[in-house]
């Protein structure tokens, strides 16, 4: 049977925009008590279904992710299922990326991503439940040029999800992975589309989501097509599934975007500054 998301306490990390913000909002309505960490919570929307918490958040910074925890469950209560979802996307070949800019990336898209699962696992094993759901993308499978760091972190995110799975598989603590295609967010501004992978809604992941903390799995796709076209693309090997890339332009998409007008105020804001660290 299907989990009630009622009164459960959720806490989404890079809840203020895109599939942070369409989930935590689908996860209110669903009538769970949901807490957001955000950087720029300025973007937050006003509703009837905003978050009953929202703190801002630097998830790199460790001391302050735990710190959130440690006020989401003295403010809601134990937190019965934690989303990784923060992550940023700047594009650039990579002999051109700063070492701030890489290391800025890794620690956000992967290192906080450990830091709070660790910190979640901690916290629920006590209780012998809860859910962990970690935000990938479909570029830990197919690895685009122009996002090399990107494709690493979220293939790391993959990788850390399967193993904590596995190691914590008797503990009654869910892990689900949830792998989007290209998603109509700001983070996706001014990628190009290709053929048999139109972009998703930050709703569509957020429905994917909601619908995997009342049925637990591991592997999530969105759009879910784009799990067997994988599976069917290891099956018939390198060499084909390199054809096939060319042949749709798929390895364009990021490599066309870099420096793209329709980019330069996201990779503004989540880009390090020269000098800073």
């Amino acid at each position: 049977m299907a989990r009630s998301l009622a009164d459960k306490v959720i806490a989404v990390t890079g809840g203020a925009r895109g599939i942070g913000a369409a989930t935590a909002a689908s996860l209110t309505r669903a009538g769970a008590r949901v807490a957001i960490a955000d950087l720029d919570l300025a973007a937050e929307a006003t509703t009837s279904a905003g978050p009953a918490l929202a703190v801002p958040l630097d998830v790199a910074d460790r001391d302050a992710l735990t710190g959130f925890f440690d006020t989401v469950e003295q403010q809601l209560g134990p937190i019965d299922v934690l989303i990784n979802n923060a992550g940023i996307m700047p594009l650039t070949r990579i002999e051109d990326e700063a070492d701030a800019t890489t290391e800025r990336i890794l620690a956000i898209n992967l290192h906080a991503v450990i830091h709070g699962s660790r910190e979640a696992i901690t916290r629920m094993r006590a209780r012998g439940s809860g859910h962990i759901v970690n935000v990938a993308s479909v570029a830990a499978k197919i690895p685009f040029p122009g996002g090399a760091t990107y494709a690493a972190t979220k293939s790391g995110v993959f990788g850390f999800s399967e193993a904590i799975r596995a190691e914590i598989q008797s503990s009654g603590i869910d892990v689900s992975c949830v792998l989007p295609g290209f998603v109509r967010t700001e983070l996706a501004a001014g990628l190009t589309e290709v053929p048999g992978f139109a972009p998703v809604t930050a709703d569509d992941v957020a429905a994917a989501i909601v619908d995997t903390l009342r049925r637990p799995r591991f592997e999530v796709y969105v759009p879910r097509r784009i799990g067997p076209t994988l599976r069917f693309g290891a099956l018939t090997g390198r060499r084909f599934s390199e054809w096939l890339q060319r042949v749709l332009r798929a390895e364009t998409p990021m490599l066309a975007a870099v420096d793209s007008p329709e980019r330069a105020a996201y990779e503004q804001r989540v880009t390090p500054r020269k000098g800073t660290r």
